[in-house]
């Protein structure tokens, strides 16, 4: 965790759990790598709700499993076809859609022969307003972030293409750069086409070799496919979110109020406990797509790259802590815009140079919590620092795309009117 902005020349003391030595770095939490003697001295993580607990003891659980089988098979998460689970998450699936297909059909019902009654007609309109609300839908790509096709960045895409040949798939049609700490692959349209999101936060603290990993783990999505994103499980999935947001009791001001709740409290403790299993039946999958993903990194990068990927994941507070820096600098900055400017003008730069000056005593410190933590990208990834072991465990793989000097550079001046613009949304929007 860093604490101050300059770098002061290491010191050391003496560790008061074992007498060890310490280095003192007064950026770093000072700790000892003998005993663990202040390794972890942050609160822990806020709770954060009782589904989001539940998904991430879920995912800790299905993590660990999988990883004791990756390690004992002696080989990679491989492809296998549809288990039980996956056979019963589809059939949930269709259940939920059908009641949806069921509410459009009594709507249609209600509008058309009930037409003379005056009110049946008005409660099927009720009832459309509804299904509409639940009915999956094509993905769409934003409007407030920079949108890059084949033509915009061709050197990028053809990175894009041979990352995906190597990893036994095609590319993307669309690359979408925002500012978040994180990338992803996702569909948009109604003929899915691929659009993959990259996170400048994330993708200019890396090396080359190192992106090439992260497209080629985010690519392994579409190679491996992952239940929980198809179109018909993730769009169950939000549905049974939209269900039960709708059915969340009315604060309590009236009889009428007290009526509804009690109508509503089994439907939706239902919708949840749905929920749940639907979640549930699908995590198992969604675990192993990653660790195939993460074989996939490991394939077009090489094993190296995909490893220290993922101790960049766990680096992610120092990037906004910089950031917000940055934000309040500019905004201390004097009327004039020129301060801004300067700030914008070499922001990404500043930020690599910040991430790149952390110790590697950092990140095993990071690494130590990681595995006390249960860290994860999210409540339905596995664990970072058991992801992180099986690529180890591993036989190590050299790199299939290699990402060289002169490719990075030229990459990089395809995506400078999109960092540029980044930047400037971000610190103008943080600083007014």
């Amino acid at each position: 965790m860093e604490t101050v902005d300059e770098v002061d020349a290491p010191q050391v003391r003496q560790c008061p759990g074992c007498g060890a030595t310490v280095s003192v770095n007064p950026r770093f939490v000072s700790w000892c790598a003998a005993c663990d003697w202040n390794v972890d001295p942050g609160a822990p993580e806020p709770d954060r709700g009782r589904l989001a607990a539940f998904r991430r003891r879920l995912a800790g659980r299905y993590g660990q499993q999988l990883a004791e089988e990756i390690e004992r098979s002696g080989r990679e998460a491989g492809r296998t076809g549809p288990d039980r689970s996956t056979v019963l998450a589809f059939g949930v699936s269709l259940l939920v859609h059908s009641v949806t297909g069921g509410l459009l059909l009594a709507a249609g019902l209600l509008i058309i022969g009930g037409w003379h009654t005056g009110i049946l007609p008005v409660l099927g309109v009720v009832l459309l307003a509804v299904v509409a609300v639940l009915l999956p839908r094509p993905g769409r790509l934003p409007r407030h972030a920079p949108v890059l096709y084949r033509a915009d960045a061709p050197r990028l895409f053809e990175l894009i293409d041979e990352v995906a040949a190597a990893v036994g798939t095609t590319g993307v049609h669309a690359v979408v750069v925002d500012t978040a700490y994180n990338a992803g692959v996702n569909t948009y349209g109604i003929r899915n086409r691929r659009v993959m999101c990259l996170g400048a936060g994330l993708w200019e603290v890396l090396s080359p070799q190192e992106r090439v990993a992260l497209l080629g783990h985010e690519l392994g999505h579409f190679a491996n496919g992952d239940v929980r994103s198809s179109f018909l499980t993730h769009g169950a999935l939000r549905t049974l979110a939209h269900w039960y947001s709708l059915l969340v009791p009315h604060p309590l001001g009236s009889l009428l109020d007290l009526c509804v709740n009690t109508l509503v409290f089994l439907p939706r403790w239902a919708v949840y406990g749905l929920f749940l299993l639907l979640d549930g039946l699908t995590m198992r999958a969604s675990q192993r797509a990653e660790y195939q993903a993460d074989a996939g990194a490991a394939r077009a990068g090489s094993t190296a790259a995909a490893v220290t990927l993922l101790d960049r994941l766990l680096i992610g507070d120092a990037v906004e802590a910089h950031l917000r820096r940055e934000s309040i600098a500019a905004a201390r900055a004097d009327s004039g815009h020129g301060a801004r400017e300067a700030i914008e003008r070499d922001l990404w730069e500043r930020l690599a140079a910040r991430i790149g000056s952390i110790p590697e005593t950092e990140y095993e410190r990071r690494r130590r919590v990681s595995a006390r933590r249960g860290h994860s990208v999210d409540d339905t990834h596995p664990p970072t620092h058991l992801r992180r072991r099986c690529l180890a465990a591993a036989d190590p793989q050299p790199a299939r795309v290699v990402c060289d000097a002169s490719r990075a550079q030229s990459i990089g001046a395809e995506l400078a009117p999109a960092r540029a613009r980044l930047a400037r949304t971000l610190i103008r929007y943080s600083a007014d």
